[in-house]
């Protein structure tokens, strides 16, 4: 099978910052060419909790698209997603756009719609993927971040996976955390 390009979204509201490495590892060994945006913090959308760390992921899979989404589910119940006594959002990762596919897929509906109606992911996604189109809209994520009316409250925070930096120090001076 030929690599397809995806575009992945992860968050985190319980030990954010393990498990958002958790999972970074375990995607780096399911992904080629892996590549992350900065890491923002928001407040929970849809459900109460503590605020979340998100990013995105893009890179490269030879995964046909349903086993894909279960080694994602295998990730996160690693991680403590499915556990009857959590409290919180250990890990959440959402297949975001597996190439160009658009239609519902045995359940899974692509591209995801959280990406036009939450920051968390357009922004990440505008910096990690400017000039990619969103298949369903023809605009590039860049072009759908400028034009977003979203009335979300999020920023990047320094973060660190594997000694490297993904969130550049001058994206956090430029946006600093709202008290």
């Amino acid at each position: 099978m030929s690599l397809i390009p995806v575009l992945l979204g992860l968050g985190s509201n319980i030990g954010r910052e393990a498990h958002l490495c958790a999972g970074l590892d375990a995607l780096a060994g399911l992904l080629s060419e892996m590549r992350c945006s900065p890491v923002f913090e928001s407040q929970a959308v849809g459900i109460k909790s503590g605020p979340f760390f998100n990013l995105v992921v893009a890179g490269y899979s030879e995964l046909p698209l349903g086993e894909l989404d279960r080694r994602l589910k295998f990730i996160e119940a690693d991680n403590g997603r499915y556990a009857p006594e959590r409290k919180g959002l250990p890990l959440d990762i959402d297949v975001l756009l597996y190439g160009d596919l658009v239609g519902n897929f045995d359940g899974l509906i692509l591209p995801r719609a959280e990406i036009l109606k939450n920051a968390f992911v357009l922004w990440p996604l505008a910096l990690l993927a400017p000039d990619v189109l969103h298949p369903a809209q023809q605009r590039s994520f860049a072009e759908l971040w400028q034009a977003a009316q979203i009335d979300q409250q999020l920023w990047p925070v320094a973060f660190s996976w594997r000694e490297q930096q993904l969130t550049p120090s001058a994206l956090c001076a430029e946006y600093p955390a709202k008290p």
